[in-house]
């Protein structure tokens, strides 16, 4: 059965599918991609994401390069895992938890 989504949550996946495999993007930068002035907002939607990790949300990142969260999770296992599908895509992570490369996708 197919997930129910708002018209704004689709918003916010379809765009979310067009970050390629081993770039990130920011969370302000996918709101203003699709007109949104709230990263929050893009956050919660992305949090509901009930198609993860096909709508790829694990490539959206905070404008401090860290992780911020993953299913509605800040810290642990779903961290983690958010860490494990980026470094499986090639990104590279500083002591600190930031993501190393420059390596952001820009909406055109």
């Amino acid at each position: 059965m197919k997930e129910s989504v708002t018209a704004f949550q689709q918003r916010v996946y379809d765009r979310c599918c067009e970050i390629p495999k081993g770039r990130v993007c920011t969370y302000a930068e996918l709101a203003k991609s699709i007109e949104c002035a709230s990263a929050q907002a893009v956050g919660q939607a992305l949090k509901r994401n009930p198609f993860a990790p096909e709508v790829p949300c694990h490539r959206v990142i905070s404008a401090t390069r860290q992780l911020h969260g993953y299913n509605g999770q800040t810290e642990g296992d779903e961290l983690t895992r958010k860490r494990s599908l980026l470094e499986s895509e090639g990104l590279r992570f500083e002591a600190d938890g930031r993501i190393a490369d420059k390596q952001f996708h820009h909406f055109a």
